[in-house]
């Protein structure tokens, strides 16, 4: 498959300027060993061929596993409808990711060092003092990453089909394959495509918030948003005021239960909203966020409209015998920030390191229990994560007195830094109890007067 490559814009650094600004963490090198804890005894070792897995769906989850699934000795097929899919995303990465996946700043449109948080009544307030210089929130286009990640599964191995996966037939014994069936689109039948089948061992399930491996696997529902995105081209001149700042704005108007953003790309600005509780207003909120950044977008041209379903918890299963779902599939998008694109890389990646190490690096069958490992280890390192971040949206998100609140509680440096830690290094850096107490009688506070103010609108309403 050609390789991605993006033509350079203003803002964006290639991969060899000034590379040791960027202390960034290089990534472990992935040693497929034999592993610690071999699979069950019940599956047995495979016979002049390897462990064969098809991953459906080509994002960020599908790349990251299909690559290391291909590295580990699986024999590997990767199934992606729309291989220039282009998702309506805000597409903001976090500075680990880049190190722990290796990706080449080229792919990275802007490095946002500033943030301005806006509130309901356009109180701004910015974000990103407590960065260090080499610090950055990255700033990708969806069809860039998802391409590059899959071309580089192919490099190792990855056989990628451009192919839509209709349905697969389930294994009537222990150690049957599962039988996919996939159209294929070669471009020979006019686009009609091409009906196929496929056996393999083991499937897994990154197609997205309408996944329909999880349907095949009875995996059940879960509440989403609608996330709506407008691209705009704007003057060079307003452009050069996003060339690394991003916005968020907060309050009824934008969104009942989100945000609405404004985050720079290569020659562009993406304008977006999302919703959960109001999905038939979506556009009202779209033009609300239009025009709250009127001034700074004026001029502009929409180049493009996306709107997409995100998922706001995980699905009620995630693993049924050899087929397990991860990223969006899974239901692995943060309430408050709405962040799914490093969860998506990441689990991906950790469900095919499981197989690989159950497999002895695609030697053995797996089973159940093999694939169990990999959520277990999800849950472990990141339930507390999407927890903390649920509560957050629950007391923040619920009314413009509360917007408020959380827009005054973002001033106040410890916050930022704290917030800043935890996202960029996807760690939770264990803070000064002086400074957590002073936070919290800072929230109480924030909150008291956002009560005291819903009441006194209240009245003037009534």
């Amino acid at each position: 498959m050609a390789s991605v490559a993006p033509k350079t814009f203003a803002g964006l650094r290639r991969s060899s300027d000034n590379s040791h600004q960027f202390p960034v963490q290089k990534p472990a090198k992935v040693h497929f060993r034999k592993a610690r804890i071999v699979a069950s005894r019940a599956c047995p070792k495979l016979s002049n061929r390897n462990l064969r897995v098809a991953v459906i769906g080509g994002g960020p989850a599908g790349g990251s596993a299909a690559e290391t699934l291909a590295k580990g000795g699986v024999e590997t097929i990767l199934i992606e409808r729309k291989l220039d899919n282009r998702k309506p995303c805000g597409g903001a990465i976090p500075l680990c990711m880049v190190g722990e996946f290796n990706l080449p700043l080229d792919i990275i449109d802007r490095k946002v060092t500033k943030m301005k948080m806006i509130s309901p009544s356009n109180v701004a307030v910015d974000i990103g003092r407590t960065l260090k210089p080499y610090e950055y929130i990255g700033m990708v286009r969806r069809e860039i990453l998802d391409a590059y990640l899959r071309d580089r599964a192919a490099e190792n191995g990855a056989k990628v089909i451009n192919g839509l996966f209709m349905k697969m037939d389930m294994p009537k014994v222990q150690n049957a394959p599962y039988v996919l069936h996939y159209t294929e689109y070669t471009g020979t039948k006019g686009g009609v495509g091409e009906k196929k089948t496929v056996e393999v061992d083991a499937v897994i399930g990154a197609d997205g918030a309408n996944s329909k491996v999880a349907k095949s696997i009875n995996a059940g529902d879960y509440e989403y948003a609608i996330a709506f995105q407008e691209r705009i081209k704007i003057p060079d001149e307003k452009m050069a005021y996003y060339e690394n700042l991003a916005e968020m704005y907060v309050g009824d108007d934008v969104s009942p239960d989100f945000y609405g953003w404004v985050f720079p790309k290569c020659d562009h600005v993406a304008v977006g909203t999302g919703t959960v509780t109001h999905k038939g207003d979506i556009k009202k909120f779209q033009l609300a966020t239009r025009n709250r950044a009127k001034d700074k977008i004026l001029g502009g041209q929409i180049i493009r409209v996306e709107a997409h379903p995100i998922p706001e918890h995980p699905r009620p299963r995630r693993l049924s015998g050899r087929v397990a779902l991860v990223g969006d599939a899974a239901g692995y998008v943060t309430k408050c920030s709405g962040e799914g694109i490093y969860f998506a890389a990441k689990s991906g990646r950790m469900c095919a390191e499981a197989i690989v190490e159950g497999s002895e690096n695609g030697k053995r069958m797996v089973d159940e229990s093999d694939l169990r490992k990999y959520l277990k280890k999800w849950d472990k390192t990141y339930w507390p994560t999407y927890k903390v971040l649920d509560v957050l949206q629950k007391v923040f998100y619920r009314s413009n007195p509360a917007k408020e609140a959380f827009v005054e509680m973002c001033a106040d440096e410890y916050v930022q830094k704290m917030t800043f830690d935890s996202y960029l290094y996807k760690t939770v850096t264990p803070g000064n109890p002086l400074d957590d107490l002073k936070l919290a009688f800072n929230t109480i506070g924030s909150l008291v007067r956002a009560n005291a103010l819903r009441r006194e609108m209240e009245k003037l309403s009534s």
